[in-house]
């Protein structure tokens, strides 16, 4: 396959994958908004638990059907996005309550700049001036639309602050399990939703009543409220296989950056079905605003450099270009990001290569003969 169709592919798979993420969460959003507001299910909690529960009997059944394969993941790596996970899940439901929505989502904002960190610092990723630009200009529009009145208060502040370490900690190690174990999205969940349905529905009523001074047991179930949270559920398994794909794919950055579309999308859809009193100049001009730095952050991402690790430069002579291969190796296994720039240097030319996937396949750029080449210089 040429590098030309491996681009058209790849660049097909992600559009998918971002379309499947969309469409799932804006959809689970809504039938939640639903479910909460008009049938009064306010556990919200214990519904994440019957999510992760569903997610687990549908890996379980493709597993026995032989479409998920046996894989490894570490006890103490399982335990650590376990914590991380449901210390988001519990932690942003607890700030919601003890913030007002101004501050919460502000916090929400700054999981970007908290994602970015977590990949200079481990990752070793180098941003753009532009990349830099688009992702402040994407704050900026989501702030426009979302933020009214902000207040802090101490024990609301701690809560969006265990919120916003949790959820960036939890989405980077989905990039990172997958990257060091070879896990496949559903191999991943594979391993995760049992002990996350296990954990939330042990925790989740508890935690509900303590933020709703209601009983999920006494709870006047109906028939069309079970069908809501069904559905609910069902949409949950491509919500959750949607999120690891997408990381996988990408970083927890672009995941956060154009994740906000389903901000937008949700924004417009909850003036269409639940009343348009909330439709107003800011909130369309903090749209356009937001949009606009997605698209430019797609660009300037995409772009040689624009996102990148720290370039690796393999040197000429033999045994070193022998370790040169074996460290190249080594960063196929663990995944670079798209864009990461590798020269290698042989006595007679001089070659420039970039990763096209998060996998590490290498695509050939310049080969240019070693006789006063920039490169060499």
């Amino acid at each position: 396959m040429t590098s030309a169709n491996m681009s058209d592919r790849k660049g097909t798979l992600d559009a998918a994958s971002w379309m499947f993420n969309v469409v799932t969460s804006v959809g689970i959003i809504l039938v939640n908004k639903a479910l909460m507001a008009k049938y009064g299910f306010s556990f919200a909690t214990t519904l994440t638990g019957l999510h992760f529960a569903t997610t687990t009997l549908l890996t379980a059944f493709l597993r026995k059907l032989g479409y998920i394969q046996a894989s490894h993941l570490p006890l103490s790596d399982l335990l650590k996005f376990v914590l991380f996970a449901n210390f988001s899940i519990v932690g942003m439901n607890v700030s919601l309550m003890w913030n007002s929505v101004g501050f919460y989502q502000i916090a929400k904002l700054s999981m970007i700049p908290v994602s970015c960190f977590l990949e200079v610092v481990l990752d070793k990723v180098r941003y753009s001036r532009d990349t830099k630009l688009s992702i402040i200009l994407v704050l900026l529009g989501v702030a426009v639309c979302t933020v009214t009145d902000v207040s802090v208060n101490a024990k609301g502040f701690i809560a969006a602050l265990v919120a916003v370490w949790s959820t960036a900690l939890q989405q980077y190690y989905v990039h990172y399990l997958q990257r060091n174990y070879s896990l496949g999205s559903f191999n991943l969940l594979g391993h995760t939703a049992p002990a996350q349905a296990a954990s939330l529905l042990v925790v989740g009523p508890f935690l509900d009543y303590w933020l709703t001074g209601k009983r999920v047991y006494a709870y006047d179930y109906g028939v069309t409220s079970v069908s809501f949270i069904i559905l609910s559920c069902t949409i949950a398994v491509g919500t959750n296989l949607s999120q690891f794909i997408c990381i996988g794919r990408f970083t927890a950055v672009s995941f956060q950056v154009l994740g906000h579309m389903k901000t937008i999308l949700v924004l417009i859809l909850g003036f269409i079905f639940f009343g348009k009193e909330g439709l107003n100049s800011q909130v369309i001009l903090g749209m356009v605003i937001a949009v606009a730095g997605m698209m430019w952050y797609g660009n300037a991402s995409a772009k040689p450099g624009g996102k990148e690790r720290r370039s690796h430069s393999i040197p000429s002579n033999k045994s070193q270009r022998h370790a040169g291969a074996s460290e190249s190796s080594e960063l196929d296994d663990k995944g670079l990001p798209v864009g990461s720039l590798i020269v290698v240097r042989s006595p007679e030319t001089t070659y420039l290569f970039t990763t096209t996937s998060t996998t590490g396949i290498l695509s050939l750029l310049v080969p240019k003969r070693n006789n006063k080449t920039p490169l060499e210089e």
